[in-house]
């Protein structure tokens, strides 16, 4: 019997328009990272933008053998992002099937 896995990698592209330095912008960004971890079990990073003080990339990484769980965490994750804290705003989730 063949076993199938799925990975699914999440691009998440923020403004963090209140960001007046990187401490400012880390505070923020860290904040989601730290929500997305502990709700999904996911590996979570900021992984571009990363001298910039009101851009950052969020990457968030699932992996499962069913492809429809990782669609439905890929609409946790939209979710989580929209209800943050409001220091955020998305500018698009780019979803990427590995």
């Amino acid at each position: 019997m063949e076993e199938s896995i799925h990975v699914l990698l999440l691009a998440i592209d923020c403004h963090i328009p209140q960001a007046r330095s990187l401490k400012q912008k880390r505070s923020a960004v860290k904040s989601l990272v730290d929500r997305l971890r502990s709700r999904l079990n996911a590996s979570v990073a900021e992984t571009g933008y990363l001298n910039e003080w009101q851009r950052s990339l969020i990457a968030v990484s699932l992996v499962s053998n069913n492809k429809r769980y990782l669609q439905q965490q890929s609409d946790l994750v939209a979710q989580l992002v929209m209800a943050s804290s409001g220091n955020i705003t998305v500018s698009g989730i780019e979803q990427h099937w590995l």
